[in-house]
């Protein structure tokens, strides 16, 4: 039994070797921005603020919140709006 099938012997047959087609990468794209973020990060992002100091200014309304139950969220759209706005009597004092 000189001559075994390829199979037997565990031996790959001659001839090109079959490969598995390269797999594609998905392009990553970046989430788009949240609408809404925590009033802790937005007092930190835009003022500096505490934690306590953030809450204190959004119950004074310094800070826009939406109210959902218990949950204060803060607008993004709607700070940086009312930091434009600012920016802007800043700038023109007449």
């Amino acid at each position: 039994m000189s001559t075994a099938e390829p199979g037997v012997t565990g031996r790959r047959p001659a001839g090109p070797v079959a490969r598995k087609p390269a797999r594609r990468r998905k392009a990553r794209v970046a989430p788009p921005p949240p609408l809404t973020i925590s009033v802790p990060e937005a007092g930190r992002r835009y003022f500096g603020l505490s934690k306590k100091g953030s809450y204190d200014a959004a119950a004074r309304g310094e800070i826009p919140i939406i109210r959902i139950g218990k949950l204060m969220k803060v607008p993004v759209r709607a700070m940086e709006r009312m930091l434009d706005e600012a920016a802007k009597l800043a700038a023109d004092p007449a």
